[in-house]
């Protein structure tokens, strides 16, 4: 893979997370500055969550099977960013949940999309592919930074705005009319017949016959919906406290993904994979409980460190997580059970969360007055109760191999 083609592709990754990070991180502070009650945000969030479950249908059954991958990113990212600014204009809750829903519908297809326009240039992907994505993380970093340090001065209290929205709308049309000019790749399955049970990674099920197996599929299903909060209210709850530049901070979640990544090799080698998974729990049940202690005054390192453990929380649990998925199965189902892991916990396990967190929200706010101290403890509390559940029952198979 030439210079020129890896930088193609930096590109392409770059706009693709700078697009989400755009809007997806103050969505909850604006929802709330147009009085969405925190259901109604929860339900918002729920919208991306379905949108996920729906995307792998769209890639299997078209995509992957009569149309080029960089002309369809190319559609779908020209029609969201359509409907997403069009929806940046509405303030009834139906209304803007509805088109949020089409707008995810368009997005999250080329989540996959990218990666298949990526690994169609590479001959090892293994080793090239880390240098490509790793700008996807940047892309969303630096959404952050451009909303505090380039909106913020010229719009007050913009992430209580629809300006995120509509910078990651404008974003999204020239990912699409950049996605034109991307190296061609052809569908892979033009004939093929592909079933239901093959999109959604069914034929992995037959892996929960392993007891450890099923122990990790279970936990890693209720540790998502914790996760739901952290993704939901965050960035409402920092502005909220009185926090300022809370997208650019909330960005250093993201930087420490980045390190974290980088020692995911050394650390599993040397803990093997339930000592990282148990890892990654713990920094969920820190992170909230430290929300939950911290304010903008003499404990405000309480929440920068609940924002630095981003890093532990995702690449410790998610990333091992799939590194187990992919050494537990046989190659011949390997990828029908990362399909299937992702379905259980981006669909299933964060889409229950985005309800439950906009109900706890709700039962703990009065008057328009949240109880953040409250709030935080309840997925601290279930994180922790989901972590006992792992230890006490996740037998570690693969520490001899790891």
């Amino acid at each position: 893979m030439n210079t020129s083609i890896k930088a193609r592709l930096g590109i392409m990754m770059f706009l693709q997370f700078f697009v989400w990070g755009a809007w997806f991180v103050t969505l909850g502070t604006y929802l709330g500055s147009i009085d969405f009650s925190g259901s109604q945000v929860g339900y918002t969030y729920l919208m991306n969550n379905i949108a996920a479950i729906i995307s792998p249908f769209f890639i299997g059954m078209v995509a992957d099977r009569f149309f080029h991958s960089q002309k369809v990113m190319g559609v779908l990212h020209i029609l969201g960013a359509m409907v997403l600014f069009y929806a940046s204009s509405i303030t009834v809750a139906g209304p803007l949940i509805l088109f949020l829903l089409i707008y995810n519908i368009c997005y999250m297809p080329t989540l996959a999309l990218v990666n298949t326009i990526a690994f169609n240039q590479m001959e090892n992907p293994e080793k090239q592919f880390p240098a490509i994505r790793v700008w996807g993380t940047i892309g969303w970093i630096v959404a952050g930074l451009s909303i505090s340090f380039f909106l913020a001065p010229v719009y007050a209290n913009v992430e209580a705005t629809n300006i995120p929205i509509k910078m990651a709308a404008i974003a999204s049309a020239l990912l699409g009319v950049y996605s034109f000019t991307l190296p061609g790749t052809p569908p892979k399955n033009v004939g093929k017949d592909i079933t239901v049970g093959d999109i959604l990674g069914l034929k992995a099920i037959r892996l929960m016959k392993d007891r450890s197996f099923l122990v990790f599929v279970l936990a890693s299903l209720l540790i998502s919906i914790p996760l739901a909060f952290y993704y939901s209210f965050t960035n409402m709850f920092l502005n909220d406290i009185g926090m300022i530049n809370v997208a650019g901070k909330q960005s250093m979640g993201q930087m420490s993904e980045v390190i974290f990544m980088v020692l995911i090799p050394w650390f599993f080698v040397r803990l093997g994979v339930k000592k990282m998974l148990l890892l990654g729990m713990a920094s969920w049940v820190l992170r909230y409980a430290l929300f939950s202690l911290g304010d903008v005054g003499g404990t405000v390192w309480m929440l920068y460190l609940g924002i630095l453990l981003h890093g532990i929380c995702y690449d410790f649990f998610f990333v091992s997580g799939q590194i187990y998925v992919d050494k537990k199965a046989d190659e011949s189902i390997r990828a029908s059970a990362q399909g299937f892991i992702t379905l259980v916990t981006y669909g299933i396990g964060i889409g229950i969360g985005s309800i439950v967190s906009g109900n706890v929200v709700d039962m703990y706010t009065v008057d328009g007055i949240k109880d953040w101290d409250t709030i935080w403890w309840i997925p601290a509390g279930f994180s922790l109760l989901v972590m006992a559940f792992f230890a006490l029952t996740f037998k570690d198979t693969m520490r001899s191999t790891s």
